[in-house]
């Protein structure tokens, strides 16, 4: 059954009383385009004696207290850290809201990163806020969807937020429970707590925006601090502790899996959709979902960098360019790009290009190390780049003057840099300032991708025509260690004779 949307406060006035309810509060906490939301067209209204019937007969809750999250020391020590880069400031943190994917039906909700780092909460609508303390430090305040359980007819005429639409949700004392916060209360008093940062005498506050609008709007805006606190969150995400490394593993492992499932399926393959599909398949078996819109680019396509549309056919004698990653369920990503022959065999220029991209490679993650700039695997890979593609013919320009950067001419077939941040976003960390991610020192504990490529396009006149149409990306997830680098994703076949090898192993297995 499709999911229909109508909001808490039109369901009570055609249906049923509800108690505690606000309706101008509660609008502060629903997703965004449901405040002049309709009733479904297809809906039809309960009669009275349904309501009665409905409200009679169901089994007790047990009032058992749910488990504590698993690591929610992690996530405490995290607000903790929050807390005293801002003494005396009231810190509001939403976690955002389900998004319309088309008329009443939604997207499935993925927390906010941020919300998520700092209390491992799941739930759309909820809202994090650290308020301080007289002593110092600050009280943790988990805003949440109360739960009514059977005690009001919601549960079944909400098509929002009723248990029997869309499953239960927490409630208020259990939240508290289950994220290890001082305090938890529900979303309807959250309007009124929010309109108290206003006031003269108001301690100073700061909002993470762009998560929900109508929060944003609640409290006055103050540009520069918030953005303080968007980097702040940011630059605590660049350091990843050992929990957060073995989530990465997880991811990676599964991600892995999920390409030995794309080249079992690539031998009998018509179209990228299918491979899309095959991998999406595992993330969701496996994982909560794919970390980013899966990059299924067969033949030319691979020369298109983000390449989703995935309606290509599958080719024998082209390369499929795999750029996909698995969102583990506690929303680590993996991000792993590998090209693969469909055939099952380069051919020799597509091995030409590939052996010149593993090269690239090679270097940078060599270039992986604490105390390097964070651009120094980029600048390693393009030199490596740029002097093959001269000593390959494509560059008529030596690589000295191709690789000054009033030139760069390299960047006509190579297109982007080679490393980005890892972690609960594939791009991690991007509010961090720039004197700490791109113009800063790599530090133990950091995840990086290395990921060079080549892309000679179809219809570039400047490249041989035995390659135009070719595009090549390795991209392997790395972690700074104290003394050097470790590819976490190192199991996954990469050298050319590997990849082959691997193909071939697994084309061989008895069904």
């Amino acid at each position: 059954m499709a999911k229909t949307t109508r909001t808490r406060a039109q369901a009570v006035a055609v249906n049923a009383p509800q108690q505690d309810e606000a309706p101008e509060q509660q609008s502060l906490v629903t997703p965004e385009s449901e405040t002049k939301a309709k009733p479904a067209s297809h809906d039809t209204v309960p009669p009275p004696a349904l309501l009665d019937f409905m409200m009679q007969g169901w089994k007790p809750q047990s009032g058992k207290p749910p488990p504590k999250l698993k690591n929610a020391d992690a996530f405490e020590a995290r607000r903790r850290a929050l807390s005293k880069l801002f003494p005396g400031e009231t810190l509001v943190i939403p976690t955002g809201h389900e998004k319309v994917r088309a008329n009443d039906t939604y997207y499935r909700f993925r927390p906010g990163t941020d919300f998520y780092y700092l209390t491992g909460n799941m739930e759309p609508d909820c809202v994090l806020v650290l308020q301080p303390k007289e002593g110092g430090g600050h009280t943790d305040i988990l805003f949440v969807e109360p739960n009514p359980g059977r005690s009001n007819s919601t549960f079944f005429t909400d098509r929002v937020k009723g248990e029997l639409w869309v499953g239960p949700r927490l409630g208020v004392k259990e939240s508290q429970v289950r994220f290890g916060v001082r305090e938890a209360r529900g979303l309807p008093e959250l309007p009124a707590f929010l309109e108290g940062l206003k006031g003269a005498v108001a301690l100073p506050s700061r909002v993470l925006r762009g998560h929900s609008a109508k929060v944003d709007g609640a409290v006055p805006e103050h540009a520069e601090r918030d953005k303080q606190l968007a980097t702040a969150l940011s630059e605590m995400r660049l350091l990843k502790d050992k929990q957060e490394v073995r989530e990465l593993e997880a991811a990676i492992d599964s991600t892995h899996r999920g390409f030995e499932d794309v080249i079992r399926r690539l031998k009998a393959a018509r179209s990228e959709r299918e491979v899309e599909g095959v991998f999406n398949l595992r993330a969701r078996v496996e994982g909560n979902d794919v970390g980013y819109g899966t990059i299924a680019a067969a033949g030319h396509h691979a020369c298109v960098l983000h390449w989703t549309r995935n309606d290509g056919d599958i080719k024998k004698g082209e390369l499929l360019l795999l750029d996909a990653g698995v969102e583990g369920n506690s929303l680590y990503t993996a991000d792993i790009t590998r090209t693969l022959p469909i055939s099952g065999k380069f051919s020799k220029e597509q091995r030409e290009i590939y052996e010149l991209v593993l090269e690239a490679q090679d270097r940078a993650i060599d270039a992986v190390k604490p105390g390097n700039d964070f651009m120094e695997p980029n600048r390693v890979a393009m030199r490596v780049l740029a002097e093959g593609l001269y000593a390959l013919g494509i560059l008529k320009t030596k690589p000295e003057e191709a690789l000054k950067d009033e030139n760069q001419f390299y960047k006509r077939y190579s297109l982007h840099n080679v490393s980005h941040m890892l972690g609960l976003d594939v791009h991690d960390c991007a509010q961090a300032r720039q004197e700490a991610y791109k113009y800063g020192k790599l530090k133990a504990g950091m995840v990086l991708t290395v990921e060079p490529g080549l892309y000679f396009q179809k219809d570039d006149l400047t490249v041989p025509a035995k390659y135009r149409g070719i595009g090549v990306r390795i991209e392997d997830d790395v972690l700074v260690t104290k003394t050097g680098c470790r590819v976490l994703s190192e199991d996954i076949p990469r050298q050319a004779k590997d990849v082959e090898a691997w193909m071939k192993q697994i084309w061989s297995e008895k069904k």
